[in-house]
């Protein structure tokens, strides 16, 4: 049996759309007919290299989903055929099985625990979650990373309390999860920074309250300006940029938390006087919030039914497999807030 699916064969090149061969389910693996599946900078990082050589080309990519299970392989208990799912980066409940091995023109294709960007997927028991039948595929999607990460990137990384002041300079998928997440926890002022003005109406919708333009004004002199002079108890960059990470560390308060959430590059570096550090302010990288699916993701979707917010908003694209390479193209301008593939 095959399925559709967009190859990583080289780094820094355009993914390659063909069928690759599905492997025999193995101990703890699941076939998951995967109906959405979201578009994340991290798949970005992967085609880039951020992280260094890729040692596991050709291989498949994606990490966040929605779709019904189809089949389960030997010793799987928390799943069976029909339910509906979220498939996620972060691991659950059930089995850690080993990455599959799809077969791509005779020769192996690599998947790890959990890839998407392929209509049937084998994956890991422990990156599904069950949701209940009626479950929005889009809304799996979302809390599958976005709202995963950025909530748990307030109340695990930063551990915001009721009217602290929240930075977020970055609002693309994960910045606007965590501007959500930081009005959700009571903190005052939440202010949204971007270059995007576009991302910045979104991230008002969804509990800024205030915004800032990077490309048009210096954000650290707007937010003391906003905050009368004090400095903020919680700065998170999304971005990774080295220089904007030194600036949000200079930025916060002396015992205020910074948040690392989005990821440098593996040959980069940043420059930092260690004084603050021992006198309380924290700076700490964020992995997925350390979030914790099999519980976290009942609750917020138990929020989202009780109409406590609605993420769909954060969807700005909708698109097939086919223009996959197309929907990378628009996130790496800036275009896209979220895009998510929708699969026949």
């Amino acid at each position: 049996m095959k399925t559709a699916a967009a190859i990583l064969v080289e780094q820094k090149k355009p993914l390659v759309l063909d069928e690759v061969e599905i492997p025999a389910l193995g101990f703890g693996q699941v076939l998951v007919d995967l109906k959405a599946t979201r578009i994340c900078g991290s798949q970005i990082g992967e085609i880039d290299g951020v992280k260094g050589p890729d040692r596991w080309l050709p291989h498949l990519l994606g990490h966040e989903a929605g779709g019904i299970v189809r089949e389960v392989g030997p010793e799987v208990r928390h799943v069976k055929p029909g339910d509906r799912v979220v498939a996620h980066w972060r691991p659950g409940r059930g089995i850690e099985a080993r990455g599959a091995v799809y077969q791509w023109n005779g020769k192996p294709c690599n998947a790890g625990p959990i890839t998407t960007f392929q209509q049937l997927a084998v994956l890991s028991e422990n990156r599904l979650t069950v949701v209940p039948a009626d479950t929005d595929f889009e809304i799996c999607c979302l809390l599958a990373d976005t709202l995963t990460t950025g909530f748990g990137t307030i109340n695990n990384n930063a551990h915001v309390k009721l009217g602290e002041s929240v930075v977020v300079i970055g609002c693309g998928g994960i910045g606007l999860g965590t501007v959500l997440g930081a009005h959700l926890a009571g903190a005052h002022p939440v202010i949204a920074v971007d270059i995007q003005d576009h991302k910045l109406q979104v991230a008002a919708k969804y509990g800024a309250t205030h915004t800032i333009n990077s490309a048009k004004e210096d954000f650290s002199e707007a937010v003391l300006k906003i905050l009368g002079g004090a400095r903020p108890d919680v700065v998170v960059d999304g971005t990774g940029n080295p220089a904007i990470l030194e600036k949000a560390f200079a930025l916060a308060g002396n015992f205020a938390r910074v948040v690392g959430v989005g990821v440098m590059a593996h040959d980069k570096k940043i420059s930092l006087n260690t004084l603050p550090l021992h006198l309380g302010k924290i700076l700490r990288g964020s992995h997925g919030g350390e979030s914790l699916p099999a519980e976290d993701i009942p609750r917020y979707l138990g929020m989202i039914r009780a109409g406590r917010f609605d993420p769909k908003g954060f969807v700005s694209h909708r698109i097939s497999l086919a223009e996959v390479n197309d929907g990378i193209a628009k996130m790496r301008s800036g275009e896209v807030i979220h895009c998510i593939i929708h699969f026949p």
